[in-house]
């Protein structure tokens, strides 16, 4: 039978949805298909035995990289913790370091007895004092200590009969520390044994 240009032909419309519109349920026919998808595909028991042998390596696989993705993470987060805290170390160092210089005029007036019981400037210096000893600031270098090289530098060398070791006769200007960080090494005058 010949078709006539006048004559139109209805349109066919396949509804693919998996969702009815209407009722918002799962189709029958989508979810008989996804039942047998497998068998469809004409696999033998053997082959559905591989498939589901090989989800499970799968799945143990991604299990096994999220595990290590999280160790890694963990790992990371120690990392940057580790690294903030140092940085702050670094930080809290190099502000002390800055002001070092007024501690040692403070320290002058005192041995030259302008630090009096009461004064302004003995109160700054106990203030000062009290702030750096609450980020764990010490004083090193004592005379009579031995002489470290990595606590002490040596301005001069005195050779003295009695002495068997290097040993810090003066301070000519101490040192500080904090926790283990030196932030400045005492200048010192280091008795050494005669050749």
């Amino acid at each position: 039978m010949a078709k006539h240009d006048d004559e139109e032909e209805d349109p066919r419309i396949k509804d693919r949805r998996k969702i009815d519109p209407e009722t918002g349920e799962a189709r029958v026919d989508d979810a008989e298909e996804a039942a047998d998808g497998v068998a469809d595909l004409g696999l033998s028991d053997d082959d559905i035995a591989l498939l589901a042998e090989a989800e499970r390596d799968l799945v143990a696989e991604y299990r096994e990289r999220a595990a290590r993705a999280e160790a890694e993470l963990k790992n990371f987060r120690t990392r940057v913790e580790r690294d903030r805290v140092a940085n702050r170390e670094a930080v809290i160092a190099e502000v002390i370091r800055s002001l070092l210089p007024a501690i040692d005029d403070l320290d002058r007036a005192d041995k030259h007895g302008d630090l009096v019981e009461g004064a302004p400037l003995t109160l700054v210096s106990q203030k000062l004092r009290a702030g750096f000893a609450k980020y764990g600031l010490q004083q090193i270098g004592e005379v009579g200590e031995p002489f470290d090289p990595k606590k002490h530098e040596a301005i001069v060398q005195l050779p003295t009969p009695d002495v068997t070791s290097n040993t810090v006769a003066d301070v000519l200007e101490p040192g500080y520390m904090i926790g283990e960080r030196l932030i400045r090494p005492a200048k010192v005058a280091v008795s050494v044994p005669e050749s």
